[in-house]
């Protein structure tokens, strides 16, 4: 979901909990805490993001107990609540001390603390991790990244059974065909509805400068096929679940690439090894 301004939900909150919200605002995502309390009940965008944990929560089991997951760029850290509710042992991360400390002050709050580890790192840092995880989300991130590619490329590696990602899409309701070749004769076909494509965002969209790019539904899945993780459903207009295909390497040209971007070998065993 693209970013947008938010104002504070409480002015003077009359309890310590409500002034507590207070303080760790704004917020993006609408918690709701165990006493009813909301943290963002007036967002712009209803109870977001609960509508879009919705289509999640009916392929994901009820019960993740032994199962780890991921969620990149969780920033106040709903869906990693809802997993953690699920039993599952969560890792989430995010650049955004603030986002950080208001996914910690939650989990205190709802009682999952102890199943919810936090993370100061963007999605590149994740070249450098060994570990794999179950369960990888990829929510409203990849339209913010400067180098989409390479992010799905080095979060390709972590996943072990299911991601799911999530992105703002622009208007194309076309589908690409999978491994299409192009001749200078039939370069035409790139301007066709549909064509895997990419728009470029130089100025700021909805007044966030960290907004470049905006796929289409094509260049999405294409992508994700391209990284090895294809696109096996699609939950929602703008959010897919995929399942990767299983150990695979890079060619020649593209590790070169990778090592030099990441100054890591590319693996999909977990296990990394310093370029």
């Amino acid at each position: 979901m693209v970013s947008i301004t938010l104002e504070r939900s409480f002015t003077g909150g009359t309890t310590p909990l409500e002034r507590e919200v207070e303080r760790l605002g704004p917020w993006f995502h609408n918690v709701h805490l165990p006493n009813g309390l909301q943290t963002a009940p007036d967002h712009p965008l209803g109870d977001f993001p609960s509508s879009h944990w919705q289509p999640l929560a009916t392929v994901l089991a009820d019960d993740l107990r032994g199962r780890t997951a991921l969620d990149i760029g969780c920033n106040a850290g709903f869906y990693a609540l809802q997993l953690a509710a699920r039993g599952a042992q969560v890792t989430g991360i995010d650049r955004d001390e603030r986002y950080l400390a208001q996914a910690s002050w939650a989990a205190t709050q709802l009682g999952l603390e102890r199943s919810i580890k936090l993370v100061k790192a963007q999605v590149y840092d994740l070249a450098d991790w060994q570990q794999q995880y179950d369960i990888v989300l990829f929510m409203g991130v990849l339209y913010h990244l400067r180098y989409p590619l390479l992010a799905l490329e080095v979060v390709s590696r972590l996943v072990r059974d299911v991601l799911i990602v999530q992105t703002f899409t622009m208007p194309d309701s076309g589908s690409s065909v999978p491994g299409e070749e192009l001749t200078l004769s039939t370069r035409d076909k790139l301007c066709a509805e549909g064509w895997p494509r990419m728009a470029f965002i130089e100025a700021m969209l909805e007044g966030d400068p960290t907004n470049w790019w905006a796929p289409n539904a094509a260049a999405v899945e294409a992508m994700l096929r391209t990284v090895g993780i294809p696109a096996t459903k699609r939950l929602a207009a703008e959010t897919w679940l995929c399942r990767p295909l299983g150990s695979r390497a890079l060619a020649d040209q593209q590790t070169e690439m990778y090592r030099a971007a990441t100054g890591r070998e590319f693996t999909t065993t977990g296990s990394l090894h310093g370029g």
